[in-house]
């Protein structure tokens, strides 16, 4: 793999999808000097666009510009949380179904958002005429660090990439697994889906088959990302000659606009429906409050939370330890924190019923924390992108303990609670 050229222009920019890729979570994994640490812990104090490159000087911004051009990437942010998201949820709805090869739903989201990722990561047509001032030598050879300043290319990756792909709920695949509870849809197809009651057996033969089953999760979910990142970046190198530019002039005086009057309106207008839409427990169609609502409309409401609070998160901390991103170490493991305590919530009988969740609302927005919110803090795609950019050596240490320690507390969160008192049926996911 080493010996690919795109694995060697990965590492050579030593970059992540929030930093080297977007300049909006922290900053690239250095494998040089203290002193290359240092200046990226430097630069990731500072917001994507408060540099602004000229040639081969950097020119510093007004304070206006500076402003104008947070609101747009926060915005592009927003906007694109809300598609990651409810593209996850789709794929997720359509890859359960009966026969499916693959248990872990989640699988082809994070493999297709690392895909983009690659893609992105190694692109060099799409965001040439942000620069149409520098030459083509300069630009081939710094196009990573100067697609840092766009809010569209922050956007697709941070934001798309970012919330299309989701750490947590690999987590709970591992941990269901080990507890040989994951979901297998069965019986017709009409009657299968993801946000309904599952019926599993828990009991396997012996231990073993837990011990296979989190192997071959880890195998798949980590393996075919990693696969989709290097397909990606290897479709651009292909397709370079036929990828043409976004026209920026253009761009900048409509879309950002746009974008920023779209994404506000959006989350204002979920939150309204969220808040005014009557459920009705005796409607049961295909567009009823109670089917969409809960799966769909919650997580489209918390998703921007997580996808901001990350990108602040990441954005601080990535730079602070040499080949070790610790902001993306820390919204993995703390969205995972996040994803058990809901799940727990939500699988245990709280109410005088014995169903899950408590009220029917509430185990809906239990169920939108999870999607939403936790799917949104938690990524895929810069995890795999940092893992292919780190020495092998660091990798290791950064992939073992990102995945040691997230399945670590969901077996304390959700195993304490499985293993004594055992999981009920969802109040929301019961027919």
């Amino acid at each position: 793999m080493a010996s690919f050229q795109t694995h060697s222009n990965l590492q050579n920019q030593n970059i992540s999808e929030e930093t080297g890729l977007g300049l909006d979570e922290g900053v690239s994994q250095s494998k040089g000097s203290n002193s290359g640490s240092n200046s990226q812990q430097s630069s990731s104090e500072e917001l994507p666009g408060s540099n602004i490159m000229t040639g081969e000087k950097w020119n510093k911004p007004s304070c206006s510009m500076k402003a104008l051009t947070e609101i747009h990437v926060y915005s592009y942010l927003v906007l694109f949380a809300f598609i990651g998201t409810l593209m996850r949820l789709v794929i997720e709805s359509l890859s359960f179904y009966p026969g499916a090869p693959v248990n872990t739903s989640v699988l082809w989201a994070n493999v297709g958002g690392s895909c983009l990722m690659g893609f992105l990561s190694e692109d060099r047509e799409l965001f040439r005429a942000a620069e149409p001032d520098i030459s083509d030598e300069v630009w081939n050879t710094q196009h990573a660090t100067r697609k840092k300043t766009i809010p569209l290319y922050i956007g697709l990756t941070t934001g798309f990439c970012g919330c299309l792909t989701s750490f947590s709920t690999f987590a709970r695949d591992l941990f269901l697994a080990i507890a040989n509870d994951l979901p297998v849809p069965s019986g017709p197809y009409q009657d299968v889906s993801l946000f309904g009651q599952i019926v599993t057996d828990t009991k396997a033969p012996n231990g073993g088959f837990s011990f296979m089953a989190i192997i071959a999760i880890l195998l798949t979910e980590i393996g075919l990302s990693l696969a989709g990142l290097f397909l990606g970046a290897h479709i651009a190198i292909f397709a370079a000659p036929w990828t043409p530019s976004i026209p920026f002039p253009r761009l900048r005086r409509v879309l950002n606009f746009l974008v920023v009057l779209f994404a506000g309106s959006c989350w204002a207008a979920l939150i309204l429906l969220v808040a005014l839409l009557r459920h009705s427990h005796d409607d049961i169609s295909l567009w009823a409050p109670g089917i969409w609502r809960g799966p769909f409309l919650f997580a489209l409401v918390f998703s921007p939370i997580g996808c901001l609070l990350r990108f602040f998160l990441s954005m601080k901390l990535n730079g602070r330890i040499p080949h070790f991103p610790l902001g993306t170490f820390i919204v993995n493991v703390g969205g995972t924190v996040v994803l058990g305590m809901a799940y727990s919530l939500q699988h245990a009988a709280l109410g005088p019923s014995d169903l899950g969740g408590g009220s029917y609302i509430g185990c809906q927005i239990l169920q939108g924390v999870m999607d939403g919110f936790c799917g949104c803090f938690t990524t895929v795609s810069t995890w795999v992108l940092e893992l292919s950019a780190l020495k092998r050596g660091h990798a290791y240490i950064y992939g073992g303990l990102t995945v040691i320690v997230a399945l670590s507390a969901l077996v304390i969160e959700i195993g304490s609670l499985q293993w004594t008192q055992g999981l009920t049926t969802p109040i929301c996911f019961a027919e």
